[in-house]
Order: structure tokens, then sequence, then C-alpha cells
């Protein structure tokens, strides 16, 4: 490996990488810094006006859980230096970044890990056949000939290949298809959160620098590649992924400047605008006049001519398999509660509450129970619109459609928690609770139905502007963008950090097609095949101190309701307790998503040791997305034992998770009323006026630091 870079990447090469970058990151850099001053005010005018999104219904975690790993388990993997499979101890933690082991010891004893991956910009791959497509349209004239050997042999029939257009390639396997379904569940939810929920600024730098230098390598290194087609696509691979890695750490530095610049200022630009907000806002609005009386007779039969027709088939493919992927998640929420419901019941009452409840406050990051959520939105298709409005895949919407889902179930899951706990405090016996678990999930249904029909008619109006927005701007670009400087003199010296006349011109033909957006989204919330409610439509019952309720300390069910204590009151504080809290504790914090029964590989020259046991996959999982990973500090070692307390055996389950609950079991546990198992289904009656006001959730920041001896990958 070290003879082709050091032979394709000499230093005058290297230099010549290191200004192509710098140039484009200099490009780059001051655009940023021209938008950061009016992403300030708008921030900053938004907080203080507090217009914005309808009231939320449910309730959303203001402390996020607070376990470090999520996921663990045994994966086999190709070793690029040995050309050998090695089975490696592997965990996910919070943010999600694929942390691979030498072994369980390794990780036991604190032993850095061998590799921490960032899975931003990857894409699985469950097939070689299509690895070997990719990578020989990667590189022109190196398909290999029929019979030939190919660049990757795969042991079993079930590999699992992290493909990245410009850095490095993983590839592992299991031994059995369950597997290789389980833990693709997983890393699609790892690529998934990495390419939305973590700020991966440097990184998103690198992919715009690599798109305009890739070409351009490829081009002049690729007829120099000496041998057969194989060994010519693996030295393009080391080739590309050096080259990524070189401007990484180019593109994070000049970005950290940048940064740091900026965040000096920032105080006295907060001080300008809230001195003369009224004043900036009035400059604004006179620039926008000006430009709209320009722009808007051009931009209005554009919009009449290209976009309009179009408007309804595009929100027609958006909306069936998004409804269809919410409704799932109504769905499974229901049938997990309802199950909890039952073991509940038949395992004692409130003494096994806390350990179900634990369980239940994980569901919206078990990738299992939350895929055939997520595999709704795989329907989605914009065939032919593509082509019309250029864009270049659907993978952005429909991984927004799924973070959606996942915030929506995790926030219908946290307001259940908490509204049961206000149900607790009454002190209800067996059949009380039982009803009252009923009535709490009927009362977050209906909650979740309003706040569903909210986030994905926000998610319809995003979605066609993201794909309106460049084809209008490009349309308009030979007429209109040459006129824009003459407005630059409308914008007084003192404000021109927060009013840019490209950005004022942009929200003018946004506001051109918007209203034509708004009007098709509203006249699709009469279908009752979508399940939306009308704008006009809130709920009568909604509770005004609801929100109160999530004002206190997180709720911990395994110390207030653990079966050691009595009656769910919490157990006493002694040295014993607080051991053994302490091992329930590190016990959750790894979760084997490896079966027992699984053993090494036949042509593993050393097995290691077995997986941890797993009776049923991932079933205790517990996202954290507070912290950043460390891999300096490896995740404490503690036992793995899939959630149980340390010396304690995992409890079997009195009705299991897989299977579907009798036609109606809690008929025949309480006396009196039956009880309607039967999932309650949105209702679009109409239901009153609601006062509109802002809610956010908080963002998602997390980081993977860099360590000595610790090789993290990009």
């Amino acid at each position: 490996m070290g003879d082709v870079l050091s032979t394709h990447l000499d230093d005058a090469r290297r230099q010549h990488i290191a200004e192509k970058t710098g140039k484009i990151l200099t490009e780059f850099l001051q655009f940023y810094e021209d938008q950061y001053g009016v992403a300030l005010f708008n921030s900053m005018r938004h907080e203080i006006e507090g217009t914005g999104l309808p009231q939320a219904q449910l309730l959303w975690r203001k402390v996020p859980l607070d376990e470090r790993i999520v996921f663990s388990g045994n994966l086999f993997q190709h070793q690029e230096d040995s050309k050998k499979w090695r089975n490696r101890f592997s965990l996910v933690p919070h943010n999600y970044g694929l942390v691979l082991y030498e072994n369980k010891a390794a990780y036991e004893r604190q032993v850095p890990p061998r590799a921490v991956i960032n899975s931003a910009g990857y894409k699985i791959l469950t097939s070689v056949d299509q690895y070997l497509e990719l990578i020989g349209n990667s590189l022109p004239g190196t398909t290999a000939k029929s019979g030939s050997a190919p660049i990757l042999k795969c042991p079993t029939q079930f590999p699992l290949i992290l493909w990245h257009p410009y850095a490095r390639h993983y590839y592992f396997c299991m031994m059995t298809e369950a597997e290789q379904d389980k833990w693709q569940a997983v890393l699609q939810d790892c690529i998934r959160h990495c390419n939305n929920g973590i700020p991966e600024d440097s990184k998103i730098l690198s992919n715009l620098v690599m798109e305009e230098l890739g070409p351009e390598l490829k081009a002049e290194l690729g007829p120099r590649l000496k041998g057969k087609p194989q060994e010519r696509q693996r030295q393009w691979i080391q080739i590309s992924d050096a080259v990524y890695h070189m401007v990484y750490e180019q593109a994070k530095a000049r970005f950290e400047e940048v940064l740091s610049k900026v965040q000096q200022v920032q105080p006295a630009m907060q001080a300008v605008i809230r001195t003369d907000m009224d004043q900036i806002i009035t400059s604004k609005e006179h620039l926008a006049s000006k430009i709209r009386a320009f722009i808007l007779p051009k931009a209005e039969v554009c919009v009449r001519n290209h976009v309009q027709p179009y408007i309804p088939s595009i929100l027609e493919a958006l909306m069936v398999p998004t409804s269809q992927g919410f409704t799932e998640v109504r769905d499974v929420f229901f049938k997990e509660v309802t199950d909890m419901n039952l073991n509940v019941i038949n395992e004692g009452g409130i003494d096994k509450l806390g350990e179900y409840m634990e369980k239940l406050s994980r569901l919206a990051y078990h990738p299992l129970k939350m895929q055939s959520c997520y595999e709704k939105m795989e329907s989605l298709r914009l065939d032919g619109l593509q082509q019309r409005f250029d864009v270049s895949s659907t993978s952005v919407f429909k991984q927004r459609a799924q973070i959606h889902m996942r915030e929506q179930m995790d926030n219908a899951v946290y307001t259940f928690e908490t509204l049961l706990h206000q149900e607790l405090g009454k002190g209800p016996t067996k059949e009380e609770l039982c009803k009252s678990i009923q009535r709490v999930l009927e009362r977050v249904l209906k909650k979740y139905d309003y706040d569903s029909s909210s986030v994905r008619k926000r998610f319809f109006r995003e979605a066609l502007l993201q794909i309106s927005i460049p084809f209008l701007l490009k349309k308009l670009a030979p007429t209109c963008k040459s006129e824009l400087p003459r407005f630059q003199e409308l914008i007084f010296e003192d404000f021109a950090r927060f009013i840019l006349v490209e950005n004022t011109y942009e929200e003018v033909v946004l506001q051109t097609v918007m209203k034509d957006i708004l009007q098709a989204v509203k006249e699709a919330a009469v279908q009752r095949k979508h399940n939306l409610y009308r704008d006009s439509m809130v709920m009568h019952n909604s509770d005004p101190n609801l929100h109160l309720l999530a004002e206190g300390a997180p709720i911990d069910w395994g110390e207030e309701y653990s079966n050691s204590g009595g009656g769910g009151s919490p157990s006493p504080s002694t040295p014993e307790s607080a051991t053994l809290s302490e091992k329930r504790r590190r016990a959750k914090q790894v979760v084997s998503v490896v079966q027992d029964e699984e053993v090494g590989l036949p042509f593993e020259a050393s097995p290691e040791s077995p997986p941890p046991a797993s009776p049923d996959g991932v079933t205790e999982i517990r996202g954290l997305l507070a912290q950043g990973l460390r891999p300096e500090s490896p995740p404490p070692a503690g036992p793995l034992l899939n959630g149980a307390p340390a010396g304690e055996s995992p409890q079997p389950k009195a009705a299991p998770e897989a299977s579907s609950p009798p036609a109606s079991p809690l008929q025949h546990l309480l006396p009196g009323k039956a009880v309607d198992l039967g999932p309650p289904k949105p209702s679009d009656q109409e239901t009153g006026e609601q006062v509109s006001s802002p809610s956010s959730h908080p963002a998602l920041h997390t980081t993977t630091e860099d360590s000595a001896g610790v090789q993290t990958e990009f």
C-alpha cells in the first residue's frame, strides 16, 4: 500500500491537491461567513417574534436517556492487510459510530478500539455482486473478465459491505440471513442518524472538495495504475481514501479556524441585532418589496408553467408511503404498550412494571422494532419528476421522514411514561393499573394522531420546496441574476451582515411558489385516506398542564418500580441497593445483537470468545444522544447481560414479544366492563381552534474525537 501511495501521491501531487482544496474551501468558507450573520439574525428574530409551529400535544425528552452504548455484538470483518476474516467485538454508542475492538476481552480490559467508523455518507450493500458492479463502474476500464478472481470473496452468503464513494470500504459477513437482517437494520440506523443528526461540517466540506477533485484525479491517475483489473481497483480505493483523509484534515483545520473567528464576533453581532431589530426588519422589507416588484411577474409565470402542474403528483408520491410509515409507528406503539399491559398483569402487577417500562422507553431506538415503520418509505418513487426537477435521489426524503417517525415514537413513549407515572401516584390496584394503562394509551394515541398530522404536513411542505426552489432559481437565473447587484445600494452598511440581496431574492422566489404548495397540502388534508387533520382542527381535550409534568426529573423506572421491592415502592438506600443499582446501570450499557448460539466461522484461525447472550436479538436498546464518544476513555467494561442486573438471570416473558396477543385476554382478568384491545384509529372529526406557539426539539450535537492509539475512520 505504501508503494502505491508514494508512487502516485508524491510531494508535487500532494501540493497540487492541497492548493486545489484550499481554493475550493476559500470560496465556500467565505460563503459560510457571509451566511452566518443572516442565520443569526433570522434565529433571533424567530425567537423574539415567537411565530412558527402549532402547539404540540406530545411531550419531548428534555433530558436524554443516560446509557452510552446502545448496541453490541460480534462481526466478522475482512482485514485488508492480511486478506483474512477476523471476529471483531463491535459497539454502537449513542452517536451511532461503529466501534471495533480486537475482541470482547480487549473491550473489557479497556484496550483502545481498533477503529471508530463514522458512517455518514456510506451505503450498505448486501451482495458482493452489487459491490463488484459499483467498483467496476468507479474506475473506467477495470471491469474484471469472467472467471477471474474478484476483489472480494465472502466466506458466507450473507455479507454486509459499507461502501463510500471516496473513503475506504468495510467488509463484514454473518452466518445467517437473520443476523444479516439484524445488522443491516443496526447499520442503516447508524447511517440515517449520522447523515442527519450529527453536524459533520468538515466531512461535508470534504465531500464538496472531492466532487470536484475526484474526477480530475481519476482521469489523471487511472491510466497509470498497473496490474490486473482487481489490483487496479484496490489501488484506486487506497489512493482515493488517502486523498480523502488529506482533504478532510485540511478542511477540518480551515473550518475550525473560520468557526472560531465568527464565534468571537457573535456577541457583538447579537448586541447590534437586539438594539436595531426593528430597523433591520424595516430595511429588509424595503429591499424585498423592490426585488419582488422586479422578479414577481417572471417568477409567477415560471411557477405556473413549470411547477404548479406537478405539485399534486409530487405530493401524492410523498404522502402515500409517509402516511403508511406513521400509521405503522402508531400500530407498533399500540402493540408494545398492550403487550406490556398483558405481561404486567400476568406477572404480578406493579412489581414488574419498572422492568417493562424501561424496555418501552427505548422503543424509538430499537432498530428492529422500528424497521417495519422505516420500510414503508422504501416504496417512495419520484420517477419522471426526478429528471424534470433535477432531483438526484429520493434518499434525503426517505431518511428525513424516518427521522420524524423516530422522533414521534419517542415523543409518544415519553408522554405515555409521564402520564402513567402520574397515575401511579394514586396507588392503583392490579385491576386499576390495567385500566389506567389502557386509558393513558388512548389519550396518547389521540395526541399522536394530531402531532403526526402536523409533522407530516410540515415535511410535505419542506420536501416540495426542496424539490422546486433549486429548479426555479435555475430557470430564473439567466434573466434575473445579473440584475441583483443593483439592489445592494438599498442596504444600510451597518446592516450588511444581516441582510443579503441573494438571500432576499431567494426568499421572494420561495414565497411565490409557497402559496401553491400550501393550497395543495390543505386540499390533501381533507382526504380521509391520509389521516391528516385540517389546519383548523385541534384537540378540545388537550392537557394545558401536561407540559408541566415534564419539568421534573427524568423517571427512573428501574429504581422506582423494581421487582425487588414491594408494592412498587422505591427500595431503601443501602450499600447493597446502591451496588445493585450500579450493576443494573452497567448491565444496561451494552446490548448484544448476536445470538448466543453463534460460534466462530470454520475458517477462523483463532476463534474469539463467544458473543454475549441475546435470547431474542436486540431486546435491550437505549439511545443516548447527549455526550460525545471519547475513544481515549473507552466505555466502562461491564457485564453484557442484555439489560438484566448483574448476578441475575433474565426473566422469561409471560407473553412473547413476537406473538400477537389473544383476542381479548384482559376480559378474563378484569371484572366489569370489557376492554377493547383493537387499536383506536385516527379520527378526522373537526375539534375546534388552537393557539399557535413555538415548539422545537433539541438539536442533536455529537462528535467523535481522536486520541492517541485510536484509529478514527471517516
